[in-house]
C-alpha cells in the first residue's frame, strides 16, 4: 500500500480516537466551544492572555463553560458568584489542584502549590504553623520587614536620583524578608550568596532530591527532605515573585498617577511624619493609603486565571456534572473587574475602596490573594510588605518620571498566568 495512503490512514484514525476521547469523556460538562482534534481549543484561545479570551468565552456561553486545552477538558468559572460559590461555599469539593505540567516534572508532587489530597492538607497546616512560630502576623515578623524597608530606602538613595530601573531592587526586598523567615538571616542585597540564591531558585528541587532518613522507611508520612525542601521553594516563589512584581506596578501606577501618590505622601506626612518609621498600627489611620495599596491589587489583576483547581470528587454544580480531577479555572479578573462592585474597571481609581465619608470600604469582590481552601498561605505578610514598603518609599522620596507621566503604559507585558509590568525609568529625589 502506497505509504502516503498508510500515513493518511493513521492520521484520520488518529482524529477519530481523538474525538471519540473527547466526546465520551463529557458526561454532562458545561457547554463550550467545539474543540478540534487533538490541539483541542488552543487556536481560539490567546495564550499571551488567556484571561480575555475566556472573557470572551463566557459573552458566549455563560458563567460556567468548558474548553479544551489540548484533549484534555478544563471548566471555567468566571464571575464573581460562580467563583464563590466553588471556592468558598463548597469549598472542599475544589479543593483540588489541577494539572500544570510545567510545574509537575521538578516538583513531583511535592511542597505546597501543586500537591494534592493528604499531603496538600499536612503541608499546608504545618507552613501556617511554622510561618507563625518564625513570626508572620506578630510583632516580630514586623521589626523584620521595618529593618529591610530602611535598607530597600538606603539602596534608593544609592541612585542618586539618577534614571533607573528599580526591578532588581524591589525585588531584593521581598525575596530577603523570606529570607530572614527561613534562614533566619537577611543578605546585603550585593551579597554574592544572595545573588547566586536569586538566580537559582529554580534549581532548588534539582539539588536538593534525597528523602530524610528518619522518614524513609515510612512512605506515607509526608515530611521528607524532598517534600520540605519543595515547599521552601514554594515559599520562596510564591513570598518573593508576586510581591516584588506588585511593587514593580505599583510604583508604575504611582509615576502614571502622581495626583494619588501627593494624596500618600499628605497622609504619610499627617499620620507617620517623615522620621519615624511606618507601622502597621498606621494603616487604620491611614484610609486613602490603604485603599491605594488596594486598588494596585485590584487593578493589576496579578494572578488573571489563578492557579489552576480541581474538583477532589464527581460534582454536582449548577445542573452539570464535573468528573472527580477534572481541572478547573477561576477567572479572578471577572471578580476583581466586576463592573457592578467597581464602577469603570477598568481605571485605577482609590475611590473603589472608599466610602462617601473618605474611610475605607472593604469589599468580598477583593480575591487577589485567591479565596477559600487554597488561598494564598502568605496574604498577611504580603499585605503588611506592601504597606510597609510603598509608605517607607514614599515617605522618603519624590518619584519623578523620565517621561510625561499621560504617556506611562502600564499594560503588562505579560498576561499568562501572572501579570508582569513592562520596563520603565524613574528618579527617586530624597525629599
Amino acid at each position: 500500500m502506497d505509504p502516503v495512503v498508510v500515513l493518511g490512514l493513521f492520521l484520520s484514525c488518529l482524529l477519530l480516537l481523538s474525538l471519540w476521547k473527547q466526546s465520551t469523556g463529557k458526561g454532562n460538562l458545561p457547554p463550550g466551544p467545539t474543540p478540534l482534534p487533538i490541539i483541542g481549543n488552543i487556536l481560539q484561545l490567546d495564550l499571551k492572555n488567556v484571561s480575555k479570551s475566556l472573557s470572551n468565552l463566557s459573552k458566549v456561553y455563560g458563567p460556567v463553560f468548558t474548553v479544551y486545552f489540548g484533549m484534555k477538558p478544563t471548566v471555567v468559572l468566571h464571575g464573581y458568584e460562580v467563583v464563590k460559590e466553588a471556592l468558598i461555599d463548597r469549598g472542599e469539593e475544589f479543593s483540588g489542584r489541577g494539572s500544570a505540567p510545567a510545574s509537575e516534572k521538578p516538583r513531583k508532587g511535592h511542597g505546597i502549590l501543586f500537591s494534592n489530597g493528604n499531603r496538600w492538607k499536612e503541608i499546608r497546616r504545618f507552613s501556617l504553623v511554622t510561618l507563625r512560630s518564625f513570626g508572620v502576623g506578630k510583632r516580630s515578623i514586623e521589626d523584620r520587614l521595618q529593618e529591610e524597608a530602611l535598607c530597600l530606602v538606603e539602596e534608593l538613595r544609592k541612585t542618586n536620583a539618577s534614571p533607573c530601573d528599580p526591578a532588581f531592587i524591589l525585588s531584593c526586598a521581598p525575596c530577603n524578608v523570606i529570607c530572614s523567615i527561613i534562614f533566619q538571616k537577611r543578605f546585603d542585597y550585593k551579597d554574592q550568596t544572595f545573588l547566586n540564591l536569586m538566580e537559582r531558585l529554580d534549581e532548588i528541587v534539582k539539588i536538593i532530591s534525597s528523602p530524610w532518613v528518619q522518614e524513609k522507611d515510612n512512605p506515607h508520612l509526608e515530611f521528607t527532605f524532598e517534600n520540605l525542601a519543595v515547599t521552601v521553594y514554594d515559599i520562596f516563589i510564591a513570598g518573593s515573585e508576586t510581591t516584588s512584581s506588585t511593587l514593580r506596578h505599583a510604583v508604575l501606577l504611582l509615576l502614571k498617577h502622581p495626583e494619588v501618590t501627593a494624596k500618600v505622601q499628605e497622609e504619610i506626612d499627617r499620620v507617620i511624619g517623615r522620621h519615624r518609621s511606618p507601622c502597621m498600627q498606621d494603616r487604620s489611620h491611614m484610609p486613602y493609603t490603604d485603599a491605594v495599596v488596594h486598588e494596585i491589587q485590584r487593578y493589576i489583576d496579578l494572578l488573571p486565571i489563578n492557579l489552576p483547581h480541581a474538583v477532589t470528587c464527581d460534582v454536582n454544580f449548577r445542573n452539570y456534572l464535573i468528573p472527580k480531577g477534572t481541572t478547573i479555572l477561576t477567572s479572578l479578573t471577572s471578580v476583581l473587574h466586576d463592573d457592578k462592585e467597581f464602577p469603570n474597571p477598568e481605571v485605577f481609581d482609590p475611590g473603589h475602596f472608599l466610602d462617601e465619608c473618605g474611610n475605607f470600604k472593604k469589599s468580598d469582590y477583593f480575591m487577589a490573594f485567591s479565596a477559600g481552601k487554597r488561598m494564598c498561605v502568605g496574604e498577611a505578610l504580603a499585605r503588611m510588605e506592601l504597606f510597609l514598603f510603598l509608605t517607607a518609599i514614599l515617605q522618603k522620596f519624590t518619584l519623578k518620571s523620565v517621561v510625561d507621566p499621560k504617556d506611562i503604559d502600564t499594560t503588562a507585558i505579560v498576561n499568562g498566568l501572572i501579570s508582569v509590568p513592562p520596563p520603565y525609568q524613574l528618579c527617586f529625589i530624597p525629599v
